[in-house]
C-alpha cells in the first residue's frame, strides 16, 4: 500500500535519520550531495568544509532537503521537504555546534571526548567556525609505470578527489568551516507498507 505520511510521521523520519540530501541548483546546474545533519523540529542544522554544496547554497540559497528509511523494498519511508540556507556564525553558530554534537556523540560508538568533539568544527572566540585541517587523499594519485625505453618516467594527472591548493596563505591545507542550517517551509512524506 502506498500514501502519504501525516505530519507526526514526517517529523519522525526527520528526527530518526542522520543522513540527508540536499539538492542545490545554480545557473543551470543540479548537484545533490548527501549529508550528516541534525533536525530540531524546524530546521535541518549541518557543517561541512567550503566547497561546491557551500558556494551553490550561498549562490541560491533554495535548496530541497531528502531523507528516507528503508525497511526493504515494500516498507519505506521518504520526506521531501524544501527551504532556505543559512550560514550561522556567533551565538547561533554554537547553539547549531551544540545540536549537532548532541545529535551526533551518541552514534560515534566508544570514542574519546576529544574525537567526539571534533565531529563538527571548533569556534574561534568570536563565535566563527575555525578552518577545517584536511587530511591527506586517502587513495593517493597513481604514478604511471617507467615506459620501456629513454625517456623520464611520467606521472599522471592528480586523482580527480586529491586536495587542491586553497585561497589560504602557501603551505596551509585548512579549508574554511562553514555551520549552517535550512529553515525548512514546506514538507510532503510517502511511504509504501507491504
Amino acid at each position: 500500500m502506498l500514501g502519504e505520511l501525516n505530519d507526526q510521521e514526517i517529523d519522525s523520519v526527520l528526527h530518526d535519520a542522520v543522513i540527508g540530501r540536499i539538492g542545490c541548483h545554480v545557473a543551470g546546474q543540479i548537484y545533490i550531495v548527501p549529508v550528516s545533519y541534525a533536525y530540531d523540529g524546524e530546521h535541518v542544522y549541518g557543517h561541512s568544509g567550503s566547497g561546491r554544496k557551500v558556494a551553490m547554497m550561498r549562490e541560491n540559497p533554495s535548496v530541497c532537503f531528502e531523507v528516507e528509511q528503508v525497511d526493504d523494498l515494500g516498507n519505506w519511508r521518504t520526506v521531501i521537504a524544501w527551504g532556505t540556507y543559512e550560514e550561522l556564525t556567533g551565538t547561533d553558530a554554537a547553539a547549531s555546534r551544540q545540536i549537532l554534537l548532541t545529535r551526533f556523540a551518541p552514534l560515534l560508538g566508544p570514542v574519546s571526548a576529544a574525537s567526539s568533539a571534533s565531529a563538527v568544527p571548533r569556534l574561534g572566540p568570536d563565535g566563527t567556525p575555525l578552518p577545517y585541517r584536511q587530511s591527506p587523499d586517502p587513495m593517493p594519485a597513481p604514478v604511471a609505470a617507467p615506459k620501456p625505453g629513454p625517456g623520464p618516467a611520467r606521472a599522471h594527472a592528480p586523482h580527480p578527489s586529491a586536495p587542491r591548493p586553497t585561497d589560504h596563505a602557501a603551505g596551509d591545507s585548512r579549508a574554511e568551516a562553514v555551520l549552517y542550517r535550512i529553515r525548512l517551509t514546506r514538507r510532503t512524506g510517502r511511504f509504501e507498507r507491504s
